[in-house]
């Protein structure tokens, strides 16, 4: 992947990430990056959101445990209270 562009930072501190490399990487208004910096290198690495894939098979189990312990939706809502109260 070769890209390379040349670009300022502004009396903010704000970097322009160029467009053919926005459009290329998919980089939206707004989203987040990790800065890694060191001797003359700066890093941005792009956060991605986290994949959810599986989530309803964690439910499912997590629902079906309480179920068997004999969880009600009434003492997971007293366990928070009492959590909170700390």
């Amino acid at each position: 992947m070769e890209n390379i562009e040349i670009t300022s930072v502004s009396s903010r501190g704000q970097v322009v990430i160029p467009q053919s490399l926005r459009d290329k990487l998919k980089i939206r208004e707004g989203e987040k990056f990790v800065v890694i910096g060191e001797d003359n290198t700066i890093i941005l690495k792009k956060l991605g959101m986290p994949s959810f894939s599986g989530i309803d098979k964690l439910l499912k189990k997590t629902r079906d445990f309480a179920k068997k312990k004999g969880i009600k939706e009434s003492d997971i809502e007293e366990a928070v209270k009492q959590i909170r109260k700390k």
